[in-house]
């Protein structure tokens, strides 16, 4: 009867461990379940707006995803670093269009400008995945599921529609959205549209011949009549045709009769334009974790030289980004070669951190209570013959 009762208790317990969810996330889920999802902002503005007009974000994206598209993955089984494996050639070659490198710069820019990236597996028959590409975060859109967690995503393309369900969903936090992530962009876009506006007003003033805006003052005494408005309108269309435009510029302007010309425009100093672009330039590169002076903005000294500036820079942004993106990749990818297996990278391989590799060599080679061997397996390096002793 005992054993009885026990096979029972330990049956319901196991039916309640398949049963348990989360509670809040079906409260989320049900505002929406089965209908996609929107973006909340438009990816396309903010690419348009601070990736491909303004050049500080371009600087930083590019720094950031090439610097993490340049790092090799390792793969370990356990401890063992595992030199040959089908994952690490579909890391290497991961669809026909694009190498290694390229998808991943491509899937950082992407989580980068959109804060939001997806990959989608294509698989064999036999479940293997064959194939990965990176899908463009605006055609995808998150289907709730019942339970909190996406049911799928609707990847639109020209009026077509399709729903995926093996995709990786990398998206950075956001503190107002369930479903998706926040863009850096979204943080820096008043930076971005006051540098934007700054170099669109340095253009224009170029393109007019490097001097501000005036009035023409017609007739001096209040006596006068005053001009019509067609003459006004034929006036003002005479001296654009000559007098605008960069071609125009340094062209005499001659005046007949009761004309003055008044300039009217601040001078750059009194609107400080150039100071307030390398401020907005500085906000722009915090937003992404860069270092001013490798985003190219002039007179910043916070570091005292360009190779701390990249420490730095791989230090506080590079590493931790390819630590989440390489936990996100085991989570997702690697069950399906196999357990015990896990992606990582080393070091040594990135020249930014060349100063801390030495420090740390230095370090364990003056060690005198470590012997060989162990020195060497902290560096990651195989044992040898004798090397146990001190």
């Amino acid at each position: 009867m005992k054993q009885f009762v026990k096979k029972l208790m330990e049956g319901r317990a196991k039916e309640a461990d398949l049963q348990k969810a989360s509670q809040a996330g079906t409260m989320i889920a049900c505002q929406s379940v089965g209908r996609p999802v929107w973006t909340p902002r438009r990816y396309d503005q903010l690419s348009q707006e601070g990736y491909h007009k303004n050049v500080i974000a371009y600087r930083a994206v590019n720094l950031i995803s090439r610097g993490v598209a340049s790092v090799p993955w390792r793969l370990y089984e356990g401890s063992d670093e595992l030199s040959l494996h089908p994952l690490l050639d579909l890391l290497h070659a991961p669809s026909p269009s694009q190498a290694g490198a390229a998808f991943m710069e491509s899937v950082t820019a992407y989580l980068l400008l959109a804060g939001n990236a997806y990959v989608e597996a294509v698989r064999f028959d036999n479940g293997e995945v064959a194939e990965l590409h990176t899908l463009r975060p605006d055609r995808v859109k998150v289907i709730p599921n019942a339970d909190g967690t996406p049911a799928g995503y609707e990847y639109t393309v020209n009026g077509q529609s399709r729903i995926l369900k093996d995709v990786l969903h990398l998206k950075f936090f956001n503190p107002l959205n369930d479903w998706y992530g926040m863009s850096p962009l979204e943080a820096a876009a008043q930076a971005i549209d006051q540098h934007n506006t700054v170099a669109g007003h340095n253009l224009a003033l170029l393109q007019n011949g490097g001097r501000p805006s005036g009035a023409l003052i017609v007739g001096g005494d209040p006596h006068d009549m005053p001009l019509t408005e067609e003459q006004r309108v034929d006036l003002k269309n005479t001296l654009q045709s000559l007098y605008e435009g960069h071609q125009n510029a340094g062209r005499v302007m001659v005046l007949e009769g009761e004309f003055r010309w008044q300039e009217m425009g601040l001078s750059p100093r009194d609107l400080d334009f150039i100071e307030g672009k390398k401020l907005s330039a500085r906000e722009i590169a915090q937003a992404y974790g860069v270092p001013p002076m490798l985003a190219g903005v002039p007179g910043d000294a916070t570091f005292s030289n360009y190779k701390e500036a990249r420490y730095h820079l791989w230090e506080d942004t590079v590493l931790p980004l390819l630590d989440h993106l390489i936990d996100e990749f085991n989570r997702w990818l690697c069950p399906a070669f196999g357990e015990h297996l896990r992606l990582g990278y080393h070091l040594d391989a990135i020249p930014a951190l060349a100063t801390r590799r030495e420090e740390v060599w230095t370090k364990f080679a003056s060690a005198t209570f470590l012997t060989i061997n162990e020195k060497r397996k902290a560096m990651g390096y195989p044992p040898i013959e004798g090397g146990d002793t001190l």
